[in-house]
């Protein structure tokens, strides 16, 4: 018969989780309530009181053309992080496994960038890619107007990919890298011993057996790109040229702290919550497929 052990004293259990509950209730739960609140609101002008007005927000941001374009901008921005992001890490994470010589150095400095704040990021982007002395400087001298980030909004929201996948890719690095590390070495010594190459051994054992770790980190860099490219975007474009970087969070930014309006940055607020919330099932739904687990 088995025997099942338990805890009888529930006040030792509460005061355990008491701490986090309470963080996730202020920094979670209240915050959600009131934005949802005052998206079903409306404050007069000179003050006096909510007035409660329904759907009447979340039907002014979906009249607004400008806010669809800020949706598909961000979708494309946060697809395209991510694959960025994880592909260059774990190109990265395949040569740090192999143990060459200096290997601990480099696993520090490509970590780094993951501690550099984003508004830093953003800012070395900013004079990297400057059009007149950046990186990409030369060019314009050879063919003026080719790189021109603060008149091209493709280019602007080019530059601040590059700069975000720059960032994620010293977080996923660390992941992939302790997931390659926690995959059997007799198993690959055995694939070498056969014959299988170096290509094949990362092709057809070292990458499937890490699925897991690329799926948990596909769901979390795009709930990232949604949320945090403020820093980068208000350092590096500012949401423009024309509204080209202009992408949903910095949106609410916008019509939240600059127009004033509290109650359409809340209706865009909880439409960008529902948004990841999507953006997280469909890979549950569908991505998770390929995943091996065993």
């Amino acid at each position: 018969m088995e025997k099942r052990v338990t805890f009888n004293n529930l006040w030792i259990a509460a005061a355990f989780i008491a701490p986090q509950l309470f963080l996730v209730f202020t920094f979670f739960y209240w915050p959600t309530g009131q934005a949802l609140y005052w998206s079903l609101t409306l404050e007069p002008p000179f003050g006096g009181g909510n007035q409660f007005v329904g759907l009447q927000n979340f039907k002014a941001v979906f009249a607004d053309p400008h806010y669809w374009d800020s949706v598909i901008r961000s979708v494309i921005f946060a697809i395209t992080v991510t694959l960025l992001s994880v592909g260059f890490a774990a190109v990265l994470a395949l040569f740090a496994d192999r143990n060459l010589r200096g290997h601990q150095l480099y696993k520090f400095l490509y970590f780094l960038p993951y501690a550099v704040p984003a508004a830093a990021v953003g800012l070395a982007f900013r004079f990297t890619f400057t059009p007149e002395a950046g990186f990409l400087g030369a060019l314009n001298h050879l063919h003026p107007g080719l790189w021109d980030p603060t008149r091209n909004g493709w280019q602007a929201l080019l530059q601040i990919i590059l700069g975000q996948s720059w960032k994620m890719a010293g977080y996923n690095f660390i992941f992939l890298l302790a997931a390659l590390q926690s995959v059997p070495r007799p198993v690959i010594e055995a694939a070498a011993m056969d014959g299988a190459g170096v290509l094949r051994r990362m092709r057809e054992i070292q990458l499937p057996l890490i699925t897991p770790t690329f799926f948990f980190l596909f769901v979390i860099n795009i709930t990232d790109s949604f949320v945090d490219s403020f820093g980068m975007i208000d350092v590096t474009t500012k949401g423009g040229p024309s509204r080209a970087t202009e992408l949903m969070v910095y949106k609410i930014y916008l019509d939240g702290f600059e127009s004033k309006d509290y109650s359409l940055a809340a209706a865009q607020s909880i439409i960008l919550m529902l948004l990841i919330v999507v953006m997280t099932v469909l890979q549950f739904r569908f991505v998770e497929r390929r995943v091996h687990y065993s």
